[in-house]
């Protein structure tokens, strides 16, 4: 029998990973969606840490936040993501990775929280693009921008990062995202193994096919991890896909509201559970939080256990 290496809190050696094991990451809110459209969405920092407290017990290893005020309109405010990451610290050890998407240029609230505090991961956006939504019932776009994202704006927010200790996940659209990596790993900004989020299914982007998963990973460095980030219909079978070809997956109300029975998820929880389970349908088995942080590469972010066993 193949001999598993030992989870040692270290971080990993790519050589070492065992593909048996599967991150799964739950994106709570995002920073569209509106309780009209789905009633579970979370707004407040003590309803998003109830969320994230659901995705762990239901076997998510991480989750992914975006920080609302308490009327559910989006805030990148540092003390909004200070209140979130406090109270989900009061509820369980799950691995934090904050959002700092946004389509201004001024990032300086981003780089404040990152600083401030200083989650293990956060999400970085790895390429201008159409970000768009199409009506094919009305023959019209809900809605209809650019998403900015140049070399200049991805440097600001890596400086934080690498200031705060934090690993970049790197939000990938489509294949130059991926391709246009390389200039900022040969700067020095970004330190291997890196970790990717390939998005599928956004107009702009690359579309949902299994091929568009292994273009994706023939592209990014060897050695690197990578999760599917299934957007709305067909969400379940891209992450199917992405466990398949040994990838990571994110569920969450923030990607797609639906079970794959067509009920509307009630909670984060529901959602991870049908990944967790898909996870074991195909022989591999969730991360612990201790697993995803070496697989990862991430280094705790000083981030010390309180009372409960959850991190303070």
């Amino acid at each position: 029998m193949r001999e598993k290496p030992t989870f040692t809190g270290e971080p990993r050696d790519p050589n070492s990973r065992d593909l048996d094991i599967c991150v799964v990451t739950c994106a709570l809110s995002g920073v569209l969606a509106s309780r009209k459209q789905c009633p579970a969405i979370p707004y407040t920092p003590v309803e998003i840490a109830e969320e994230a407290k659901r995705a762990y017990d239901a076997g998510a290893a991480a989750v992914h936040i975006h920080a609302r005020n308490d009327d559910g309109s989006p805030t990148f405010s540092p003390a909004v993501f200070a209140r979130i990451k406090d109270e989900v610290r009061q509820r369980c050890p799950v691995i934090l990775n904050f959002s700092t998407g946004t389509l201004l240029d001024d990032v300086s609230e981003q780089c404040a929280t990152l600083r401030e505090s200083r989650p293990e991961i956060a999400a970085l956006n790895m390429g201008t693009m159409n970000y768009s939504k199409y009506s094919r019932a009305r023959k019209t776009f809900d809605f209809d921008m650019v998403f900015p994202n140049t070399y200049a704006k991805i440097s600001k927010l890596l400086g934080a990062m690498n200031e705060a200790g934090t690993k970049p996940e790197l939000e990938c659209f489509d294949t130059g995202h991926t391709q246009g990596t390389w200039p900022l790993v040969d700067m020095g900004l970004l330190k291997p193994p890196l970790q990717f989020s390939f998005i599928v299914n956004v107009l702009g982007g690359i579309p949902a096919h299994v091929e568009s998963l292994q273009l994706q990973t023939r592209i990014m460095p060897p050695g690197s991890e990578w999760e599917v980030i299934g957007i709305s219909h067909g969400q379940w079978r891209m992450l199917a896909a992405a466990l398949v070809l040994g990838g990571n997956v994110r569920c969450g109300l923030e990607d797609h509201f639906y079970l794959p029975s067509g009920e509307m998820a009630r909670s984060n929880g529901e959602l991870c559970e049908v990944a967790v389970r898909m996870v074991r349908d195909v022989g591999r088995r969730p991360a612990t939080v201790e697993e995803a942080r070496q697989i990862l590469g991430l280094h705790d972010g000083g981030v010390a256990r309180a009372a409960g066993g959850a991190a303070s």
